[in-house]
């Protein structure tokens, strides 16, 4: 059954891969990019500020950081490094049918820390500003990130798959843990 879903996955991969142009070459690569969406990220904190309180909103601040680290360290400590699933482009199987945009990146990909990143940013965010237009804006947003990781050739489904949830289940655990601290401040 596990030989089944990777094949199944490979397959997948090499299906949404094989979809590509120059033009959505530098898309998909700009949307990986860490720093363009640092005027998103400005954005929500602005957002953030607006609706809470000063001190609720550096609170916030503060958990987004944490989130994100945590979010990060883990894909890499806790799945890479542990399950040391090879990435499509690394894979000896395929690697001569992956469409490569750029570089391939470290040599493990489960889970996609892109993936992780973004699906906590998007969830936790969207438990804090509690907008259903934000909400599926932002869900649509991580999605597209995740899916430009599959399209560059670096990750496989399962990796987004993985990475989503992830993201999602650290951002709801500590949106419990910030709703507990707040509670607290409030007092």
């Amino acid at each position: 059954m596990l030989e089944f879903l990777i094949n199944l996955d490979k397959d997948i991969f090499l299906f949404l891969n094989s979809f590509h142009s120059s033009f959505w070459d530098v898309v998909m690569y700009q949307i990986s990019g860490k720093i363009i969406w640092a005027p998103l990220y400005l954005t929500v904190a602005v957002f953030i500020f607006i609706k809470y309180k000063l001190r609720v909103g550096i609170v916030i601040v503060v958990f987004f950081g944490l989130i994100i680290a945590v979010a990060d360290l883990s894909s890499v400590h806790l799945f890479k490094n542990v399950f040391e699933r090879l990435r499509p482009c690394h894979n000896p199987d395929i690697q001569n049918y992956v469409h490569i945009v750029k570089r391939c990146g470290g040599q493990y990909g489960f889970v996609s820390s892109h993936a992780a990143n973004s699906f906590a940013f998007a969830v936790f965010s969207l438990l804090i500003l509690k907008n259903k237009f934000y909400s599926f804006g932002i869900i649509f947003w991580a999605t597209i990130v995740a899916y430009s990781r599959v399209y560059l050739g670096v990750h496989y489904t399962a990796d987004i798959l993985g990475g989503a949830i992830l993201g999602g289940t650290i951002s709801i655990l500590f949106f419990k843990f910030y709703a507990y601290i707040i509670k607290k401040i409030i007092k």
